[in-house]
């Protein structure tokens, strides 16, 4: 096991053990115990009083942040040539068809975000066990399989991330950067959280939300009160 850092155990000392925090207070408070030299990302995690293995409790949805993710997103639009030019406009970094599906086929999956039409999902089909995996295969309840492609690369540029529960019952994501301020790390917390509650199964029984942590990547996690989110 390696040693702490300094840094890294003047960090832990400012969290204090058992304590519950609210959702205002953890967000100033990951930035302060965050000592990576890089931007670090801001992650959510949230365990979910459901059972992903029963198909009516399986949580997935999309949301919007309101100040994006700190990330740069790279969009691969698969349309048809009467939507490039649209998608183009809209800011998708990739744009094409049947030559970017054979560069799949090949091996290349060097994007973030595919969107497409439900017209050509025929030939996306085939691309599921690379894309699969990786988590890049485009789904309508997502959001990325739309004719409206303009808007959609317009979303996904904008901050719109999609996310669903693990077989743990958790949803991980990220919501942001430690650059952020601690009040935009707080409104996009708070939207994942209030649309992860939305979402809630109505076959889901007893305790919903069981737990959320906020961290950045390699800094301890800091456990919020989940009444806290409904307070702001």
């Amino acid at each position: 096991m390696s040693k702490l850092t300094k840094n890294q155990k003047l960090a832990l000392s400012k969290i204090e053990a058992g304590k519950a925090y609210s959702l205002k207070e953890a967000s100033a408070l990951v930035k302060e115990i965050t000592t990576t030299k890089f931007d670090a990302s801001i992650d959510v995690d949230v365990r979910l009083g459901v059972d992903p293995r029963k198909a009516n409790q399986m949580v997935r949805g999309v949301v919007s942040l309101p100040h994006g993710t700190g990330k740069q997103v790279r969009v691969l639009a698969l349309c048809t040539p009467d939507k490039e030019a649209e998608a183009t406009a809209s800011g998708a970094d990739y744009v094409g068809l049947d030559e970017y599906i054979e560069k799949i086929k090949g091996g290349w999956t060097d994007v973030d975000v595919i969107i497409t039409m439900p017209s050509v999902m025929g030939k996306i089909g085939a691309l599921g066990r690379v894309l699969g995996p990786r988590g890049l295969m485009p789904n309508p309840k997502s959001g990325t399989v739309t004719n409206e492609i303009g808007n959609a690369v317009k979303e996904v540029k904008q901050g719109k991330i999609d996310f669903k529960v693990d077989k743990s019952g958790i949803v991980h994501t990220s919501i942001g950067k430690v650059s952020f301020s601690a009040d935009q790390i707080q409104d996009n917390a708070k939207e994942f959280i209030q649309t992860l509650i939305k979402l809630k199964p109505s076959a889901a029984k007893g305790a919903y939300i069981k737990s959320i942590y906020l961290s950045s990547t390699m800094s301890a996690g800091i456990k919020i009160d989940p009444k806290s989110v409904d307070e702001l």
